[in-house]
């Protein structure tokens, strides 16, 4: 146990010395820190949903004070919004103020020709245009419609209107009667009794992303560190002064303790960062503050475990192979794996309560991130966490003794890449000896 401490010390002193870890921590923390200081200083309105009107009111009583009028700051913020061209072909229109309603944040303006309204929109002068031949037909010119594109939607909806008014108006209706009539107002209360799964999905999704990230990069930085140490021969050093056991589970609990770090330290940077940008952001993220305690600990637990279970296993691989450039060829299976159970577990969260899912909370390949997302958003017994749990950790000792085998045979066998499979059946006749 002594020397397992030593092992720890001395390979976790060597990660934290490690000028690139250092670095690299460093780079994605302040990267991550200034994306949540972006919304002060980029318009994303778009995105949250929130727009700068206090900010432009207290611009407003400020230049008020300096004696600065109200209509030249109306047309510096029209300036600024994107201009839509209306071609009224039919006279639909006699003035914009309708389509200007709906279309708050955008500036409308009429055009005088077909033509002239597609030669704007071609050189990207305006956001868009609409060529209105009547109340029920009209086309909608635009240069590149974004995914997310809807003010063809919008403009939509405002003919309807329109249509609706100039029915009413000739059959001597009350426009406004008729409205509230057929779009009475409905006061509604969701409860949630148990999971709120379309506010947990945002979160179980990037939480899933972490852990997936961090086995991956971890897991190949493991594996490298044992290769290394057998392309330079250290390895043979190593093995006259400490048990091999011991120095394959401190190398790997060393790796695992580095990334816990790492990650936590990119997380306190995040969240320190979005809590001082909060108002900013309009609330948007606060579903990662608000994360419940079972969950969490259930995040902290199994993603504890994942990451030790498939390290050991990128420990194994990389005793395998002499050379640092065989590693990619050596845990390409490992990563497909990952790879596989990343995507099912991700594509299987809009059937969270499935077979498919329970049957992947069971498995040690993937309860890491499938059990998680049952305890964020599914219904899942106590007990059912408590076995996979148990199932997990005899995986890991399983895996981390099998792999002990494998780093004693195979550091000191230098040449080819070994097959895992002749790694096996070679542990299967010393077993048999």
């Amino acid at each position: 146990m002594k020397k397992l401490g030593v092992v720890l010390q001395y390979e976790l002193m060597t990660y934290l010395k490690n000028k690139s870890y250092v670095i690299s921590t460093v780079i994605i923390a302040l990267i991550a820190v200034i994306i949540m200081f972006v919304p002060r200083f980029i318009d994303i309105s778009a995105i949250t949903g929130i727009t700068n009107s206090t900010e432009q009111n207290s611009d407003s009583d400020k230049d008020n004070s300096d004696g600065k009028s109200n209509s030249d700051k109306d047309n510096k913020a029209d300036n600024n919004k994107d201009v839509i061209l209306i071609y009224d072909e039919s006279g639909v229109f006699e003035d914009v103020e309708l389509i200007q309603a709906a279309f708050d944040d955008m500036k409308i303006e009429k055009e005088s020709s077909e033509s002239a309204l597609k030669d704007r929109v071609s050189k990207e002068e305006v956001k868009a245009g609409f060529v209105v031949h009547s109340l029920t037909d009209y086309e909608y010119i635009v240069y590149n419609k974004s995914m997310t594109d809807s003010i063809d939607i919008q403009f939509n909806q405002v003919l309807i209107a329109l249509n609706q008014m100039v029915y009413c108006s000739t059959h001597n209706l009350d426009y406004e009667e008729i409205i509230t009539a057929f779009n009475p107002q409905i006061n509604n209360e969701t409860v949630v009794l148990g999971k709120d799964m379309g506010n947990n999905y945002f979160y179980c999704y990037i939480l899933i992303i972490v852990i997936f990230m961090i086995i991956i990069f971890y897991g190949v930085m493991v594996a490298t560190s044992v290769t290394q140490e057998k392309s330079n021969r250290t390895i043979e050093v190593l093995v006259t002064s400490a048990d091999t056991k011991t120095l394959f589970f401190g190398k790997v609990l060393a790796g695992t303790i580095a990334a816990l770090c790492q990650a936590g330290i990119l997380m306190l940077a995040v969240v320190g960062a979005y809590k001082f940008n909060q108002s900013a952001w309009g609330g948007m993220l606060d579903m990662l503050l608000d994360i419940p305690a079972n969950v969490l600990v259930t995040y902290a637990l199994f993603g504890l475990g994942g990451v030790l279970f498939y390290t050991f296993i990128y420990g194994a691989f990389g005793a395998l192979v002499s050379k640092t450039e065989d590693i990619n060829k050596s845990v390409g299976s490992i990563q497909l794996v990952i790879m596989i159970v990343y995507f099912i577990t991700l594509f299987m969260l809009m059937d969270i309560d499935g077979i498919a899912m329970k049957v992947l909370s069971y498995l040690p390949f993937s309860s890491y991130s499938a059990m998680f997302a049952r305890v964020a958003m599914g219904n899942v017994a106590v007990w059912e966490v408590v076995v996979s749990f148990i199932i997990l950790v005899a995986s890991i000792i399983g895996v981390g003794m099998i792999g002990s085998s494998i780093y004693r045979m195979g550091t000191l066998r230098y040449g080819n890449p070994i097959k895992i499979t002749t790694a096996i059946k070679s542990l299967r006749k010393q077993k048999n000896k």
